[in-house]
């Protein structure tokens, strides 16, 4: 995880990354824009609207500038873990985009008319080592997007709305400066994502293997379902014009398919405040809103919570997932969703999370960690409700039917060893009849029990 303690030194290292990054840069852009020219026929994606966009001369400043951005970055990192992921993010960059240059090679089909003054000669300096190759995605555009999140990231106040702005003209820039076509920026923006989300700062890495559950058939099951949306997705998108936006919901539940076949709900990059990383807002944005309207629409009849048990001064509620004006009636709360994001304050020390891939049934290891983690939240100094004179702590999921139901059975489990089972998810649907909670899920909190009596491993 990222510390944003500044370690001396940095620079140094960085300025031996960029001695390598540079060349490595130049060398590879520039033998695919060669190899490219070499072909005999080299297609282009372009739209009819394109044809309007204006040539503003004028743009090839911010266009530039993204040179000098890309350098300093690298002397500018806090702590050589930054600098690390960083440098990977750079160079992977450059890797899938040569890649996907060399296998899917395509050409700006404008011809610029000629520029002359100050702006001309920064063209004539451009088109000296650049040809019109190179092209989805596009490189500019993937580098912007790690070098904006990296500067937005080291920026305070106001200086963030300047970051933003000038990384926007920069990006507009690749259309007004005719150096790309349109099809070129929503390709780059995923892989500049992608490079943000292999290599996170804030989160668990998405190479790390998760330890506190097992792969089932019900996770391959899922993600096969997942996988079979993405495909389908793409096969439409095919018929190319305006169906060609179809490869961004394909592509989101192709990422969300991986997250349930090596079983890693860490792949959905919640962070510890509740809100997703921005590479993950890029890439899983259209499952977000599809699984924002689902939880909505299966909880339209019942969107209320309901209060389980009252315990050491502390009321326990069970319900879906909740919207920043909801938060407020809790004291706490315990979240239990991978998939979505929640609205929380950066230092709320009141929220928890156990996270969780939705249809899944928690595993015994899955549940005493839960547990464990609300017993440290109900044990937290909890300033308590005036009205109620006491803490008001929300337990939630998707819908607050089925994860957090295990959840609490489990806690009620611990807490009142002389119940069993039954008893527990008798407890619980006196309040909320609607709760699911499936045999393999029942089979689960069993074990769990057997556990607690040290009647299993």
């Amino acid at each position: 995880m990222l510390d944003s303690n500044k370690q001396d030194g940095t620079w140094k290292l960085g300025l031996l990354c960029l001695a390598v990054l540079a060349p490595f840069f130049f060398l590879s852009y520039g033998f695919a824009n060669q190899y490219t020219s070499g072909l005999s026929q080299v297609p282009s994606i372009v739209f009819a609207w394109e044809k309007y966009i204006p040539l503003w001369p004028w743009s090839i400043v911010p266009y530039w500038s993204i040179d000098l951005f890309y350098g300093l970055s690298l002397l500018l990192c806090w702590n050589r873990f930054e600098l690390k992921q960083h440098v990977l993010r750079l160079f992977t960059a450059q890797i899938i985009s040569i890649t996907c240059f060399l296998l899917f090679p395509l050409k700006f089909s404008f011809e610029r008319p000629e520029l002359s003054g100050f702006f001309g000669l920064w063209f004539d300096v451009l088109m000296g080592f650049d040809k019109p190759f190179n092209q989805a995605p596009s490189l500019h555009i993937v580098l912007l997007v790690i070098l904006w999140e990296f500067y937005r990231r080291h920026s305070q106040g106001k200086l963030k709305f300047l970051v933003d702005a000038w990384a926007f003209l920069i990006g507009l820039s690749v259309l007004t400066t005719w150096q790309h076509h349109f099809i070129d920026i929503p390709t780059g923006i995923l892989v500049g994502a992608l490079c943000l989300w292999l290599f996170p700062l804030q989160v668990q890495s998405p190479l790390a293997k998760n330890l506190t559950s097992r792969l089932t058939l019900k996770h391959l099951k899922i993600g096969g379902l997942y996988l079979l949306g993405a495909f389908f997705l793409a096969a439409l998108a095919n018929a190319k014009g305006a169906w060609l936006w179809l490869l961004y919901p394909a592509s989101s539940l192709l990422m969300v398919a991986l997250a349930y076949f090596f079983n890693r709900p860490h792949l959905f990059q919640k962070q510890s405040n509740g809100q997703m990383t921005i590479a993950a807002w890029l890439l899983y944005a259209p499952y977000f809103l599809f699984a924002w309207l689902n939880s909505r629409l299966w909880t339209r009849s019942h969107q209320e919570d309901s209060k389980i048990i009252h315990f050491q001064q502390h009321d326990l509620y069970l319900g879906r997932i909740p919207n920043q004006q909801h938060l407020q009636y809790y004291q706490a709360c315990l979240d239990c969703c991978a998939e979505m994001p929640i609205a929380r304050k950066q230092d709320d020390q009141n929220y928890k999370q156990i996270l969780s891939l939705d249809l899944i049934p928690l595993q015994a290891t899955q549940l005493k960690q839960a547990v464990i983690v609300l017993d440290e939240l109900i044990g937290l100094d909890i300033t308590i409700d005036k009205s109620t004179h006491n803490a008001e702590v929300l337990v939630f999921c998707a819908l607050g039917y089925s994860r957090s139901s295990a959840v609490l059975t489990a806690f009620l489990l611990k807490h009142y060893p002389e119940h069993s089972v039954e008893d527990c998810i008798r407890i619980i649907r006196h309040a909320r009849p609607w709760v699911v909670l499936n045999q393999a899920q029942i089979k689960q909190l069993d074990i769990y029990r057997l556990k607690l009596k040290g009647l299993a491993p």
